[in-house]
């Protein structure tokens, strides 16, 4: 009789969770399983702190499992690898982003676009395919199928790249997929957070122009000196979003509260792109009007979820932020 996913989780390992939706993290003794033929075992040294994370531990989002070990941003070293890897060894430099699985058999895995699987499972908070709830970085260690981990390149610190397995590929990917990565373009870019200021250097190290959406006039500084973005629009002033009307081939929206759409659609482009990265909490509100008014009519409207694990996806998001010169802010220690 082949033993049940409770008799396979024998390693130990120590998470910080959250027991309920108040938002608080204490320690935990959780368990692991055995080093499968094909799996990676990191020892996990930084995570990044992601707002989803945020979202999950209070149940924002109304799909919280608890006890629950948030975290998808995980950078650390090899500790082990399964017989048939071939692709890490022992001591090399990993991460783990948003996902940890998936049916690896479907079209969309067949074509390294894990992310769109129906099978998806993420890092944490959902039941794995052993029945097991995934458990995140905010722990000791982690047991991940090799198709799920990427090498971080020497030059790349793990504490500052840690954000880059989910901060930085959810905004490179969608600009990489629907053209937004041309030098000359005038990309938008809507907030100033974690996915924001990503998105910021991303755009700058293409080649593009960009400006920055906040409602916070106090970010001006931090977006044109730190950052180096080309221009910065308060969205509550009324005459900086006019006169920024349909100047921009595409935005980037990381905010993940509910906002009126309309006045942002007014600032692209024909055929300009929306790409939506931010996850607000409640359903959103767009008038069929703001979409196809005036000269938005060939409107495209995106959404982008969580990045492919492909690996050269990867290599080459690293590659690229690279060239900017600047890191994202250090991930916490695990």
């Amino acid at each position: 009789m082949a033993p049940t996913a409770a008799e396979q989780h024998t390693r130990k390992a120590v998470g910080l969770a959250a027991r309920d939706a108040s938002g608080h993290l204490s320690p935990l003794a959780i368990t692991r399983r055995g080093t499968g033929d094909d799996d990676v075992v990191i020892k996990i040294l930084y995570c990044g702190i992601c707002h989803s994370d945020l979202h999950s531990i209070k149940n924002e989002w109304k799909n919280g499992r608890y006890p629950m070990v948030p975290g998808h941003e995980i950078a650390g070293e090899v500790a082990e690898v399964g017989k048939n890897v071939t692709k890490f060894k022992t001591g090399d430099r990993v991460g783990v982003g948003c996902m940890v699985n998936s049916c690896q058999s479907c079209e969309s895995c067949n074509k390294g676009f894990e992310n769109h699987c129906p099978g998806i499972i993420p890092t944490y908070n959902l039941v794995d395919l052993d029945g097991t709830i995934t458990y995140g970085g905010y722990s000791s260690m982690v047991v991940v199928h090799e198709r799920f981990v990427v090498r971080f390149p020497d030059t790349i610190p793990l504490d500052k790249g840690a954000p880059l397995l989910c901060a930085g590929i959810t905004v490179y990917s969608p600009m990489k997929y629907h053209g937004l990565n041309v030098p000359g373009m005038h990309l938008g870019v809507l907030g100033l957070g974690g996915l924001g200021h990503v998105a910021v250097k991303f755009g700058k190290a293409f080649g593009m122009k960009v400006t920055v959406i906040s409602s916070s006039p106090g970010k001006k500084q931090e977006a044109l000196e730190r950052l180096g973005a080309d221009a910065f629009i308060v969205s509550k002033s009324a005459d900086e979003m006019k006169a920024a009307m349909s100047s921009m081939d595409g935005i980037i929206n990381t905010v993940s509260a509910n906002i009126p759409m309309a006045p942002l659609l007014r600032l692209l482009k024909p055929n300009g792109k929306m790409i939506l990265v931010g996850l607000p909490e409640k359903p959103m509100e767009i008038s069929p009007f703001a979409l196809v008014a005036g000269k938005s009519s060939d409107l495209t409207s995106l959404a982008s979820y969580i990045s492919s694990p492909d690996s050269q996806t990867y290599v080459h998001t690293l590659y690229v932020w690279q060239r900017t010169r600047t890191w994202p802010g250090a991930a916490s220690a695990a």
